[in-house]
């Protein structure tokens, strides 16, 4: 979720491999849309949680951020491919864990220490609590058999980034094998043969399974694809690496992106169990290709300057933090406060963005410049 990258001036040129030269000039570049990107997923999961999950899609907002993910670091690896011929798979991990282990870590026990001390509600069991700290939330959730598992209070939403994790793992040396064999689009190709087989996996379970509908949405094997779809982008017609297509006008991306909202809007209407527990993500998914691409390529346009507004970059690069802590602050405030209605929305808001902006200056900020004092 924290990883960035920007435009280099030849992204459009007459050759792929130049393109990606040229892209990769510069470290720690930058789109201010991707920033946007996450503030509105976040956006989307956090009003879901606040009780308006019949009308808000927040499981949409967590396949965003999953698709996001793969695009990112995806397009980082392919990037140093390009340069180096290789992929410093030590580096990555400590990249991962730098960012991410740091905020998990401190909500996780902040959360603890506020439920043994009586401060908040809600209880936990050792096994759950492990199964956090191992990365394997989703797992647990899943097994236990309800979304009510004595996870440490208000860390439900926790089981997505354990899919992230997984892919993290798993991700970097399967895209070297598969660099060091094919092309970028080949390797995009291999990718949606595997979004096939998860789709082909879902369906089996919704027919085998009872519960069925509860283990596609939480498993990491049932959501990966929401991840590769994300790794395609960053393979083939990358905005930010790739040359445009000149086949393809501005004007007939904008009917393209037109197409893929009534596709999202087709999938938070149609109310099939078995169409949305294996079909509708599998859509999303490729519906987010134009949508993703033009957000990147066309950023600067009226249509999408809007996500490199500063409000949406600054809720963008607390997103993560954000995203680990608003459900434990939409209720703290509702408790302290006595409040169910708007006020609780607005105090646990305000309370998810002062803990996120504080963790990210005294935290985040600090362990990114240790990184790079160490392992430059």
């Amino acid at each position: 979720m924290s990883d960035s990258l920007t435009i280099g001036r030849s992204a459009g040129g007459t050759a792929g491999r130049p393109a990606v030269r040229a892209a990769s000039a510069g470290r720690g570049f930058h789109i201010a849309s991707l920033d946007g990107i996450r503030a509105v997923a976040a956006l989307i999961v956090f009003v879901a949680h606040t009780g308006l999950q019949e009308l808000v899609p927040g499981g949409f907002g967590v396949t965003v951020f999953f698709f996001l993910s793969g695009y990112l670091i995806t397009t980082l690896l392919r990037r140093e491919y390009a340069e180096s011929g290789r992929i410093n798979l030590r580096n990555f991990y400590l990249r991962r864990v730098y960012r991410i282990f740091p905020p998990l870590y401190l909500v996780l026990l902040v959360l603890i220490a506020l439920s043994l001390s009586g401060a908040i509600r809600g209880g936990m069991q050792p096994g759950a609590v492990a199964s956090q700290l191992a990365h394997l939330t989703n797992y647990y959730v899943i097994f236990h058999g309800d979304i009510h598992a004595p996870l440490v209070p208000y860390t439900l939403p926790m089981w997505s980034l354990a899919v992230e994790e997984h892919f993290y793992l798993l991700f970097p040396l399967a895209l070297l094998l598969m660099l060091r064999r094919a092309t970028p689009p080949r390797a995009a190709a291999a990718l949606a043969l595997g979004c096939a087989l998860v789709l082909a996996w879902r369906c089996v379970l919704m027919l085998v399974l009872e519960n069925g509908a509860h283990y596609n949405y939480h498993a990491t094997d049932t959501r990966l694809d929401s991840l590769l779809y994300g790794c395609i982008l960053a393979l083939w017609m990358n905005p930010a690496l790739d040359p445009a297509p000149a086949r393809i006008s501005p004007r007939a991306w904008g009917a393209i992106c037109a197409l893929a909202l009534g596709v999202l809007v087709f999938t938070f209407l149609y109310r099939s169990p078995f169409f949305r527990e294996t079909f509708r993500y599998s859509l999303q998914g490729i519906a987010l290709f134009p949508l993703f691409y033009c957000a990147v390529r066309f950023h600067r346009s009226p249509l999408f300057s809007w996500l490199g507004s500063a409000p949406m970059r600054g809720l963008g690069v607390i997103s993560y933090t954000f995203y680990l802590c608003h459900e434990a602050c939409f209720f703290i405030a509702g408790d302290y406060l006595d409040d169910k209605g708007w006020l609780r929305t607005v105090a646990g808001f305000a309370l998810a963005v002062t803990f996120s902006c504080a963790c990210y200056l005294l935290i985040e900020r600090r362990f990114a410049d240790l990184r790079r004092r160490l392992h430059a």
